[in-house]
């Protein structure tokens, strides 16, 4: 145990952001480093539970609860308590391959079934995790280790998404040569593209992708699988495929006015942002611009929270985000126990941001968009909404609107940020696999092997939309069972 009485004798404490108007003027990181002492005093804050929730990995009510990875969270905040940082590192690596990744994006549903959790504030998992593996990098721990033996075993990966990664990471450490399709410009799938970089700075992920290149995994970009590069080509020439191309069909909001110029799609937005920021100057071809424009933001979560913090850095006039949810309760619902994902009140970076440039947080609760209204040109000019309540109505949870409640929102700009359907329907049906009624490729958890021999799948396009640490869980996974087709017996967790 780190230290039997820390959880009594110290409070949890991050280290303070930057200033919410201050990183609303760029696109860095947000998080900086915290001080060692300070940091294994919040390690010392593990219990080091006989049954540690955090990395049980369960799904409960639909939400995650506890590590997907199974992370041993309780090991490595004893050796950071104790200054075993490299020890630390061996540990952390045993269940994650990105730890600097998760430690920046995930939403931490270890830290939701913490023990502490039940009557104090969680142990600040997320924060010692990424500490770990950036101290990893700055020891020069963080090597390249090619396997010692190639088995000859050739394997296709397509997508280069989290799942992706995590399966050619697995695959070549197993002896295997990999080969990684990327249809967009540069690797990282959502990584890269659908996560903004104050986020996850993209020097991140680009460093990752150099040590794996150094470790013999073969990236290819700019092709699409099915169409710049036959199925029966990829099926011919390596020994198994493994799917990894992510639910990137994006829900649409089918209401009047939806033609109109200036709505578009969240992930169009922020990936144009990206490839614009990467390219050192706005990409004419695609550059979907929030400078002076009002901005409504439709969607409550990550994706669009994320589109909120992009707008705010291209200089909008005003913003508005919908949600038709209703506003989260402070602390957790009788129905929401814990170990369970607390499903509370948060505010997140880009609303305390917009707190600070606009005077206000931008989330609208419980509103539902019924129209668009455009001006003589054809472009969105506003949105008309209208206020719901929600109900159960025969056991079922639904809304019905409320009269006069009817309201315009100044709109030049629409971001749809509604989640994802499912993947994109060409690539599943080119490799003949199936699909289930959501359109995600039909392979059972834990197999992950489709109908097709030597053809597996992994990571949103098999479960659908969900979080980076499910994805990384399910390429490594969708590995073990790969590297099992094709040499009988496998040595991968």
């Amino acid at each position: 145990m780190s230290r039997p009485t820390g959880f009594m004798e110290y409070a949890r404490e991050l280290p303070p952001d930057r200033q919410p108007y201050v990183r609303a003027l760029d696109y860095l990181e947000m998080h900086p480093d915290f001080p060692e002492a300070r940091l294994q005093e919040q390690a010392a804050r593990c219990m080091s539970c006989g049954i540690p929730f955090c990395h049980t990995g369960t799904l409960l009510n639909g939400m995650a609860s506890g590590c997907p990875l199974h992370n041993l969270i309780p090991e490595w905040n004893q050796m950071v308590y104790r200054g075993l940082w490299h020890e630390a590192l061996k540990r952390l690596l045993r269940t994650n391959n990105f730890p600097e990744l998760t430690g920046r994006v995930c939403p931490a549903p270890c830290e939701g079934s913490c023990t502490l959790s039940l009557n104090e504030e969680a142990v600040t998992i997320k924060q010692i995790e990424c500490t770990i593996i950036e101290r990893g990098f700055a020891e020069g721990w963080m090597r390249a280790e090619p396997p010692v033996v190639r088995t000859g075993k050739r394997i296709a990966v397509v997508g280069s998404g989290p799942s992706g990664l995590a399966c050619a990471d697995q695959l070549n450490q197993a002896g295997h040569w990999v080969t990684v399709y990327e249809r967009a410009d540069r690797i990282g799938g959502l990584l890269m593209y659908g996560i903004p970089n104050m986020k996850l700075d993209k020097a991140i992920v680009q460093r990752r992708i150099e040590l794996m290149v150094e470790e013999g995994v073969q990236f290819v970009t700019n092709t699409e699988i099915g169409k710049d590069l036959p199925a029966e080509q990829l099926r011919a020439e390596f020994d198994a495929v493994v799917l990894c191309g992510g639910a990137t069909q994006p829900r649409d909001l089918p209401v009047e006015g939806r033609h109109l110029q200036g709505i578009h799609f969240a992930v169009d937005f922020l990936s144009a942002d990206t490839r614009s920021l990467l390219s050192d100057g706005p990409c004419a071809e695609d550059w979907i611009s929030a400078r002076y424009k009002d901005v409504v933001v439709i969607g409550g979560g990550d994706t669009g929270t994320d589109c909120v913090g992009t707008a705010l850095r291209h200089g909008c006039t005003d913003l508005a985000q919908f949600e038709i949810l209703p506003r989260p309760p402070d602390d957790r619902p009788p129905d929401n126990p814990w170990p369970e994902w607390p499903r509370t009140y948060r505010l997140d970076y880009s609303q305390e941001e917009a707190i600070a440039l606009l005077g206000r947080d931008p989330r609208e609760y419980g509103i539902l968009t019924r129209r668009f209204v455009g001006d003589e040109s054809g472009h969105v000019r506003e949105a008309h909404t209208v206020r719901v309540e929600w109900e159960q109505v025969d056991g079922r949870r639904t809304f019905r609107e409320i009269p006069g409640t009817e309201q315009r929102w100044p709109a030049r700009l629409v971001l749809l940020a509604l989640g994802f359907l499912g993947p994109e329907s060409p690539l599943p049906a080119k490799f003949g696999v199936e699909q289930d009624a959501r359109s995600n490729v039909r392979a059972e958890y834990g197999r992950f092997a489709t109908n097709v021999p030597g053809v597996f799948c992994a990571g949103d396009m098999r479960r659908g939309q969900s979080l980076v640490v499910w994805a990384i869980d399910e390429g490594r996974g969708a590995a073990r069972e790969c590297d099992r087709y094709l040499m009988g017996s496998t040595n991968l967790p």
